[in-house]
């Protein structure tokens, strides 16, 4: 396509400025209906690469809600508290009063996430599947994602 990796980079930054923050999320319309029956249930992760170096990581912090699979927010930060308190001002206000979000135990998430909606969860409990399915997905329709180009450990660092 004869493009350069800069203007790419720089065309999907660009592209991400103008999402609105909402992503325009739909709450489906018995959920209102039923809210003090069901809680709203989301799920929330982070998916890492690297930016141009492995040193420049980057990561895509995202929510989902898991009845409609839909993503509820997303952000793109580093791996600290402040890109989880990014991620958690952008997802729907209702969501953020009401849901129960399950995530990894992520030190990120402790104190942005109320305690009374966190549910931390094990990959292996099957709470974070939908969320899990979803950034696999990514991982394969996108190789810069594909995990085996990251190192975070000594042991995995070329010598």
């Amino acid at each position: 396509m004869n493009i350069s990796l800069r203007w790419l980079l720089t065309f999907l930054a660009d592209l991400y400025a103008d999402l609105p923050d909402d992503l325009n999320v739909r709450l489906l319309g018995t959920v209102k209906r039923h809210i003090k029956l069901l809680r709203l249930q989301a799920e929330a992760d982070e998916l890492w690469s690297f930016v141009a170096r492995k040193t420049n990581q980057q990561g895509v912090w995202m929510a989902i809600d898991v009845e409609s699979r839909q993503v509820l927010a997303f952000y793109v930060g580093d791996r600290n508290r402040q890109s989880a308190r990014q991620l958690w001002k952008r997802i729907p206000t209702v969501y953020r009063q009401l849901a129960n979000f399950d995530t990894e135990d992520g030190e990120a998430y402790k104190g942005v996430i109320p305690k009374a909606q966190h549910q931390v969860c094990a990959k292996s409990s099957g709470r974070s599947n939908n969320i899990e399915r979803f950034t696999c997905s990514l991982r394969q329709r996108v190789s810069r994602l594909v995990r085996e180009t990251l190192c975070f450990s000594k042991e995995l660092e070329p010598s």
